[in-house]
């Protein structure tokens, strides 16, 4: 009983809307509400909408700011229906009618969890965004529908339609009118929310845009006149023309200008739905504008997911280089360090023989010997901790105190951090914490997070490192600039740190705050904690 009570308990706390997010939910009602009411423009089977912006909104709030705001949007909707008469308290029905207005975003939500949660684990361009929001968009509206299939074979009275065949239109209506809200509201949504990048995009003219946007135009217009000269000579209307047209454009330039195409089609085909058409005359032109949609905007997210696993692939390729690169410098400074660590080792004697001999001279000479011996027992040592970092016996995971690794990178740094001003202070640390791992990878991530520490702090860089459970905990903090600390990422030697740390079943996160104050977090297990 106890660990549920505490895991609904955790659930609770999940899903509760954080005082961030009540403009947010405010604004999605009163925006639920208008659009509610233009989707009676384009009314359907029962009372479902062939065009319903109203899903493009809920969507794009769920993908923006995650699906735990699926129960706020849920009773969100709860209240605007009830406004609208939809749900009648104490009415006959008035239970089912709330559960049917509360399944559409109850679904909705589950499918956004479940594409951002399954995404990161695809090995495919569909797990890279923006694909996982296309395929998201496009599984939400189906998802839902095929949710309410049973609620309305169970009571079809809620839609409005008396049988089979009404009860498939009206569905259909539900699915075909989510999917055009869906993708004409939600992709300019959410792009204003991100700071519109692919408007800018756009909007950057030069003759590369000007060529890229004649040839839209020019195959746009060749797909409408074709569709409407296949009309004309009694053939219909055609969709195959204007789908082939949408998706030649989103393949060819992304995600912005196939939806500029999409956008295009629809204002031409909406106009005409609106007025009094059969309603197989009008499923039939939505159905076929929605195929136009999906294609379009599915294609052109394709385009922008293979053009950012190039970017990508392009970035591992240079870390690649880096590696071989740094393979080879280290084979060289494993060479040269052997042919100095013997006769450095016979200096550092002599020098210690002559600080105590000379002990007893001219106090010049003393201090001259004993500065002598201190020098060169310390270049001895740190050829020592090169070599040790250089050999291959690091090559071998082991049990590693964390104390001595700190040292290590402390005595890597030191050199950096002293011709940098900066002060380099390490917290004490427990002797008894020790973790299982490779100690040249985890020397190299700690370092590279320290460097960059150095590189943006203000004159202080701090190592502290304490037990959690069963992890250990080493944090690198530093102070910069308010706007520095809030930049997302901490570049190539963070992204080589991660991979070291995440190798080793560990964590990398970075925190900051405004007033300008950073950590950078490696979260490690301890060795033996698992066994």
């Amino acid at each position: 009983m106890i660990p549920v009570r505490a895991f609904l308990s955790s659930l609770l706390r999940s899903v509760r809307p954080r005082r961030a997010d009540l403009p947010w939910i405010a604004g999605y009602a009163v925006a639920f509400l208008v659009s509610h009411h233009v989707a009676a423009m384009w009314g359907g089977q029962g009372f479902y909408s062939l065009l319903y912006p109203a899903a493009g909104l809920r969507i794009a709030l769920l993908w923006s700011r995650g699906p735990r705001l699926t129960p706020a949007i849920a009773m969100a909707e709860l209240v605007v229906q009830t406004v609208n008469g939809v749900i009648v308290p104490g009415a006959p029905g008035w239970i089912m009618a709330m559960i049917g207005v509360a399944r559409p975003p109850l679904t909705y939500g589950a499918v956004v969890w479940a594409v951002r949660r399954l995404a990161p684990h695809l090995r495919s361009t569909l797990g890279v965004a923006p694909m996982p929001l296309a395929i998201g968009s496009v599984a939400a509206p189906v998802a839902a529908s095929l949710a309410s299939l049973p609620w309305a074979l169970w009571h079809p009275e809620l839609t409005g339609a008396d049988g089979a065949s009404r009860l498939v239109a009206s569905l259909t209506n539900f699915m075909v009118g989510d999917l055009l809200g869906v993708m004409l509201v939600a992709p300019p949504l959410l792009w204003a929310v991100q700071g519109a990048p692919g408007w800018r995009r756009v909007a950057r003219i030069d003759r590369g845009r000007m060529l890229a946007l004649g040839e839209a135009a020019l195959v746009l217009g060749t797909a409408m006149a074709l569709a409407v000269l296949l009309a004309a000579v009694g053939l219909g209307t055609p969709v195959t023309p204007g789908l082939l047209a949408v998706a030649w454009i989103g393949l060819r330039f992304g995600r912005t200008a196939g939806w500029c195409a999409v956008l295009v089609v629809a204002a031409i085909t909406l106009p005409f739905t609106t007025g009094p058409l059969p309603l197989a005359e009008r499923l039939a032109l939505h159905m076929s504008l929605a195929s136009v949609v999906v294609v379009g905007y599915l294609a052109g997210s394709f385009s922008d997911a293979q053009a950012k696993a190039q970017v990508d692939l392009a970035r591992r390729d240079r870390m690649l280089f880096q590696a071989e690169r740094l393979k080879t410098l280290r084979a060289m400074s494993v060479a040269v360090i052997h042919e100095i660590s013997q006769p450095l080792s016979t200096i550092a004697i002599e020098a210690s023989h002559l600080r105590v001999i000379a002990a007893d001279a001219d106090p010049e000479i003393a201090e001259a010997a004993a500065l002598i011996d201190r020098k060169a027992a310390t270049l001895s040592q740190l050829v020592r901790r090169l070599r040790r970092f250089g050999g291959r016996a690091v090559d071998e995971p082991s049990a590693l105190p964390v104390a001595a690794l700190i040292d290590m990178v402390a005595a890597l740094v030191g050199p950096e951090a002293k011709a940098a001003r900066t002060v380099l202070t390490i917290d004490p640390i427990d002797p008894n914490l020790f973790v299982l791992g490779q100690e040249i990878e985890l020397s190299q991530a700690m370092v590279n997070l320290v460097r960059n520490a150095l590189q943006a702090c203000d004159g202080s860089v701090g190592i502290a490192a304490a037990r959690e459970g069963d992890m250990v905990r080493i944090g690198i903090r530093n102070r910069c600039a308010p706007d520095q600390a809030m930049r997302p990422g901490m570049g190539v030697g963070g992204l080589v740190a991660r991979a070291i740390v995440e190798a080793h079943g560990g964590t990398l996160t970075r925190q900051a705050n405004a007033a300008g104050d950073v950590c950078a977090a490696l979260t490690l297990p301890l060795a033996g904690a698992g066994q």
